[in-house]
């Protein structure tokens, strides 16, 4: 049996994520939106046309004041900023883990099985899929694509 979910307000919202000792900081510039800090980690909601809740940037470790991106590299998580990228340790990962379990429990959103295993990487970048993100014609040329007397000995 499926139950509906009931799309929380925005205010709503935000008094939940207050009680919750979520930290609360207005976003600069910009009117209904705030990042929400927790467990050093940070994400960033705003209101909606009609007053709900849409996720604005994705969760992720703070370093050195900066919402990190956690990237999958298959060997080895990493902590990626637009400064430079850090090995993701245990307690990383557990921090960001918790973090994004209590928002979702906080924006009213699905929490679904595997990824209440661990933690979900915001993009995965495996060696064999190196490239893969680039236009076709872009695309480095493998070792199977090229001519038989063009393949390097």
């Amino acid at each position: 049996m499926t139950k509906k979910i009931k799309a929380k307000s925005y205010e709503d919202t935000l008094a939940w994520f207050r009680s919750h000792e979520f930290d609360i900081l207005e976003a600069p510039g910009t009117s209904n939106r705030v990042f929400l800090k927790k467990h050093h980690c940070s994400a960033a909601i705003e209101r909606t046309e009609d007053g709900g809740i849409k996720l604005f940037a994705y969760p992720g470790y703070l370093l050195n004041g900066e919402i990190s991106k956690l990237v999958d590299h298959g060997y080895q998580k990493v902590l990626k900023t637009t400064k430079a990228e850090y090995p993701a340790t245990a307690d990383h990962l557990k921090a960001l883990h918790q973090f994004t379990e209590e928002l979702k429990e906080g924006i009213g959103a699905i929490s679904l099985y595997n990824e209440g295993l661990g933690t979900v990487s915001e993009s995965y970048m495996y060696d064999r899929m190196r490239g893969r993100d680039l236009p076709e014609a872009e695309r480095p040329q493998r070792p199977w694509q090229t001519a038989p007397g063009k393949r390097r000995a």
